[in-house]
């Protein structure tokens, strides 16, 4: 198990403001009065309610449950997830920044593939650490995390942690779940494993045992913006064992998730018929979009996610194509990272399939290019 950064360990930090739910669950009965957070009880949100109605406007008042308890019940409920095992926060995002602000001090060494998704070397670069990035394999037909490269740049750089998008973002590879295990073991005993499993949902196998483990010295991430359709409310989950969640709750910013993001979610996993409709449609139209693009010649990489990824012969031919398409209105996504800018990833929503929405494309691959 690898250690924990020695200003964590003991009894500090330690959250000032649990909150009022924490506070009730703690003592096991319910306060009735809130007369000391300083929240703006009385404000009359007259321009909320008109515009939003009573049943949500009575949700912007108090600060939401730092413990997200009622998510995380539906998620144990749902998916299997041990409530000891599993932690809220706004977001994957945040929650790669929390994992790094608990187990990255600064000046050490992480490693992730070069041109994965960026946003985890954005928050290393922040947190002041030493990011050493490995290119990705590449061969007919694949394009994924060289995860070989990475377990020997942890080991010549005594790297404190690892991070791995699974599937992967641009790509859509994914990695066995032996893959995985084999990674995790052979890491140096003092190196964390962050597993982004943000398009976790769009996986055939997305309830397999292993989907539910707690693994040694590694932190899962997932999210509810791609199958739950709640991007916009930002919130996700991390999973790992409970010590490693102690300590991510000691330093996690203790109100991220409002009260009216909590119940927004609790709404829609009290609801997991229509978000599995949905997972079922998303996956219908990654391969509508494939198939389509591989008849017109173009290489589509294989993909476990809500989205396809198209591999050009140059940088340079991407770069074009996808400024052609932002000038006519149609934003799609390219890396930037140089190591994939010959790489385009369109997401597998309605409106990708509408005839002639990516004409451009299509008339550069009748071309021959």
């Amino acid at each position: 198990m690898p250690r924990f950064p020695d200003h964590l360990k003991g009894s500090g930090p330690s959250n000032p403001f649990p909150g009022i739910k924490v506070l009730e669950r703690r003592i096991g009965r319910e306060i009735p009065h809130r007369l000391g957070s300083n929240e703006g009880l009385d404000m009359p949100h007259r321009a909320l309610r008109e515009r939003f109605g009573d049943a949500m406007t009575e949700h912007v008042y108090c600060y939401g449950d730092a413990e997200a308890l009622g998510v995380r019940q539906r998620l144990a409920s749902l998916y299997g997830l041990p409530l000891e095992h599993t932690l809220v926060d706004a977001g994957a995002d945040s929650l790669i920044a929390l994992a790094l602000r608990t187990v990255a001090e600064p000046g050490c060494t992480v490693v992730s593939a070069s041109g994965t998704y960026p946003t985890f070397g954005y928050f290393a670069r922040g947190q002041n650490c030493h990011l050493v990035e490995r290119p990705y394999r590449e061969a007919p037909g694949l394009l994924t995390p060289d995860l070989e490269a990475l377990l020997a740049a942890a080991h010549e750089h005594r790297a404190r942690l690892v991070y791995v998008a699974n599937p992967d973002n641009p790509s859509g590879h994914l990695h066995g779940d032996d893959e995985i295990r084999r990674l995790r073991a052979e890491l140096p005993e003092d190196c964390w494993l962050l597993l982004d499993e943000a398009y976790h949902d769009f996986r055939d196998d997305a309830d397999s045992p292993f989907s539910r483990e707690a693994l040694p010295g590694v932190i899962r991430l997932r999210t509810l913006s791609k199958a739950h359709g709640l991007a916009g409310m930002r919130i996700g989950y991390a999973i790992a064992e409970p010590e490693t969640l102690a300590m991510m709750m000691k330093v996690r910013i203790h109100y991220a998730v409002s009260s009216l993001t909590q119940v927004i979610a609790e709404t829609v996993l009290d609801h997991h018929t229509e978000v599995e409709a949905h997972i079922r449609a998303v996956k219908a139209r990654r391969e509508r979009l494939a198939r389509h693009f591989r008849e017109l010649g173009a290489e589509v990489l294989p993909s476990a996610t809500n989205f396809i990824a198209l591999r050009f012969s140059s940088a340079e031919l991407a770069g074009r194509l996808n400024q052609e398409l932002l000038e006519a209105g149609r934003l799609i996504a390219r890396p930037a990272h140089p190591d994939l800018g010959h790489v385009l990833r369109i997401t597998a929503v309605e409106d990708a399939l509408v005839p002639g929405r990516f004409d451009i494309l299509e008339r550069a691959l009748a071309s021959g290019a």
